[in-house]
């Protein structure tokens, strides 16, 4: 199929300050009265995954060809008793709710649970937050912004990333880098939650020091779930199930070349095809490797591809490549059928790291 950008413009830039030295991945959201909300981690004192983070938001009330630059703080990490909360993933339930999915980091014990608060007037209130993660194995699960997939039959499904971790003797959280990953699903819009199937692992021959790390989802046609992992392999994995998560077959290099870099793949809904965001493999003679290695931990270039059926992907368009840049952790949105809204961490050098500056984007197609 022929996939051709027509128009790619930034319409925000989430820009770090002295008070806040990092805002990073999101999500978005279309409300009732047709704002966008694009829900973010926004960091209040520090740029390491486990310093103090809120969940804020901004809005746009013009389609998506702006944002409002002052955040609104939709929830904060002390109303659970921590100094951290991030990775948001935005739905709409069954009953027409705002469903709000972040992790929650207890700072104590180096664990993390997932939980689900509800919204019925779009984020002006929120109930109380439901855990997503049965708690019988407590340990470190990592889940993605944009992460969270409502099937064609309504069911939920979190993929999940588990690392081993505790508190080191300076009392800071100590992760292993090495992830299984767990799909969790709930069949009453949220209320409960089970693991489908088994955990998924980099096994056999291959060496790995991250192995099967922020999981994604996709359904494809038929009802295949499609599973795909950052590894550091130089490829993204993949996996899929065809009895809707009861079993997976074993994970296998994919045919997106990545470093260790998260994809997103979404379905516009407005006309089933399917969209790829992700960084295809740059170790190339003549890429900077001071940059690659620090700076933008070699996610550039940023690309885009489109399928029909999300398995055959036409060639690629560049987004960004910047080298001295990092783009990372995309979120996709789809206001209509030839538009969508990209979102991605877009740190250089003066932000420090790849994670703390993010940009909205809008990009409109031809397919």
């Amino acid at each position: 199929m022929n996939f051709k950008i027509t128009s790619s413009e930034i319409v925000s830039i989430l820009s770090p300050t002295d008070i806040n030295p990092r805002n990073s991945e999101g999500d978005f959201l279309t409300l009732r009265d047709g704002t966008i909300m694009f829900a973010y981690s926004r960091y209040t004192g520090g740029e390491n995954d486990h310093s103090p983070c809120d969940v804020a938001a901004v809005f746009s009330y013009d389609g998506g060809n702006s944002f409002d630059v002052q955040p609104v703080i939709l929830v904060k990490a002390s109303q659970h008793g921590v100094r951290n909360i991030m990775s948001v993933s935005l739905t709409r339930m069954a009953n027409g709710d705002m469903g709000l999915f972040y992790l929650v980091k207890n700072d104590k014990t180096g664990t993390s649970s997932y939980v689900l608060r509800r919204s019925s007037d779009d984020g002006k209130t929120f109930g109380e937050p439901l855990e997503c993660i049965p708690q019988g194995f407590p340990g470190y699960y990592v889940v993605n912004n944009c992460r969270v997939l409502r099937t064609s039959s309504g069911r939920l499904f979190i993929p999940a990333a588990f690392h081993r971790t505790g508190i080191g003797d300076d009392g800071d959280i100590r992760s292993e880098g090495y992830a299984v990953s767990h799909i969790f699903y709930s069949d009453d819009d949220g209320y409960t939650w089970k693991e489908s199937g088994q955990a998924l692992t980099l096994g056999g021959q291959c060496e790995t020091g991250t192995g099967l790390q922020e999981p994604g989802l996709i359904e494809l046609p038929g009802g295949v779930l499609y599973a795909y992992f950052r590894t550091d392999r130089m490829y993204q994995y993949e996996s899929v199930s065809l009895n809707g998560g009861k079993s997976w077959f074993s994970p296998q290099a994919s045919r997106f070349t990545s470093p260790a870099s998260p994809m997103k793949i979404a379905v516009n809904p407005y006309s089933g095809l399917y969209y790829a965001v992700w960084n295809p493999v740059p170790n190339y003679n003549g890429r900077k490797a001071d940059a690659e290695r620090w700076i933008t931990a070699g996610r550039t270039p940023l690309v885009m591809s489109c399928s029909d059926n999300g398995v055959d992907y036409c060639e690629y368009a560049v987004i960004e490549d910047d080298q001295e840049r990092g783009f990372c952790y995309p979120a996709i949105h789809f206001p209509d059928a030839n538009t969508a809204l990209l979102s991605y961490c877009s740190g250089g050098a003066e932000d420090g790291v790849c994670l703390s500056r993010t940009t909205i984007r809008k990009i409109t197609f031809d397919t």
